[in-house]
């Protein structure tokens, strides 16, 4: 699963959370300092846009991803299909 890393706009220090989660309007605490954060679109705190940012770009390439492998699913059935082929006929 993908995530992402956020740095705390109060104390600085970096953690990471899952890009799914990484929404607008998600809330989250610092596990360090425990000053909850608020993920919107619009933030003016730079820390939250590179985060925000970075969660939407990696959603996007987990989506790529999962379309790349429902479509190479069929692909390798038809190879494992016909390899089973071939090896019926050479036991007959």
């Amino acid at each position: 699963m993908g995530s992402v890393q956020i740095q705390c706009t109060r104390c600085k220090n970096v953690f990471r959370d899952r890009a799914a989660r990484l929404q607008d309007g998600y809330s989250r605490q610092c596990p360090s300092c425990e000053v909850v954060l608020f993920f919107a679109e619009d933030s003016q705190h730079p820390f939250v846009r590179r985060a925000m940012r970075n969660a939407r770009k990696a959603r996007k390439e987990l989506r790529e991803a999962e379309a790349m492998r429902r479509a190479a699913p069929e692909s390798r059935m038809a190879r494992s299909f016909a390899g089973r082929t071939q090896s019926a006929e050479r036991e007959d």
